[in-house]
């Protein structure tokens, strides 16, 4: 497949409607193209829109239904379009921070509920892959937000951050391309739509499924 033609793949596959070969192929042209890798990351937003979407609606399409031809093409122009949105916004953004520093104890504390976990991180080190990750969560009304750490020096490897919930469930976070024998801390951020109680605990793993790192949260 040519190289343009890998590029439109990452909204197929960061969306999971690749087929396994396809996917495999992607993963190798992902460790290679840093804009393919970014892009994968931002759509981590869409995903997790979709996933809601589909836990609260009804099942009334068929189980094997796919998205129709036009809407990775939609998908793309979305993220263009908030990435433009994203700079125009950043004057206002860096205003806001000021107002916001000096708010935010009082805010905190008249919004704070029950229901939400303090933000809170956890690190560990596996002794047999040497992987090295720190997660650091907070709450939402959507699920979590998630920060993540990583210290790999045994790439070029595409990973990915899974989020397993206390019924047993798995939700792929985001994924990231490991540069060739490059130990230097990665930091990249996620979200779930879990909330921090309803989470077991969090797995680092390679694209062909080798288990990198575990991190248990402390209550668990």
């Amino acid at each position: 497949m040519r190289s343009l033609e890998r590029h439109r793949d990452v909204g197929a596959y960061a969306l999971g409607v690749l087929d396994e070969a396809e996917a495999f192929r992607f993963e190798d042209h992902l460790m290679e193209c840093p804009s393919c890798s970014a892009q994968v990351t931002e759509f981590g937003v869409t995903t997790r829109q979709l996933m809601l979407y589909r836990r609260s609606t009804p099942p009334l399409t068929h189980p094997m239904a796919r998205p129709g031809p036009r809407m990775l093409d939609r998908l793309l122009s979305q993220v263009a379009a908030r990435r433009r949105a994203e700079r125009r916004r950043l004057l206002f953004a860096l205003a806001a921070s000021v107002v916001l520093a000096t708010t935010a104890p009082v805010f905190a504390m008249m919004t704070s509920g029950g229901d939400r976990s303090p933000r809170a991180s956890i690190a560990a080190t596996d002794e047999r892959s040497g992987v090295w990750a720190e997660i650091t969560a907070e709450d939402e009304d959507w699920g979590s937000r998630l920060e993540l750490k990583v210290k790999d020096g045994a790439g070029p490897r595409v990973c990915r951050l899974v989020v397993v919930g206390q019924d047993g469930t798995e939700e792929t976070v985001t994924s990231w391309s490991v540069p060739r024998h490059d130990a230097r801390p990665n930091s990249m951020t996620g979200g779930s739509t879990l909330h921090s109680g309803q989470i077991m605990r969090y797995e680092l793993r390679s694209s062909d499924g080798e288990h990198l790192v575990t991190l248990t949260p402390t209550d668990r």
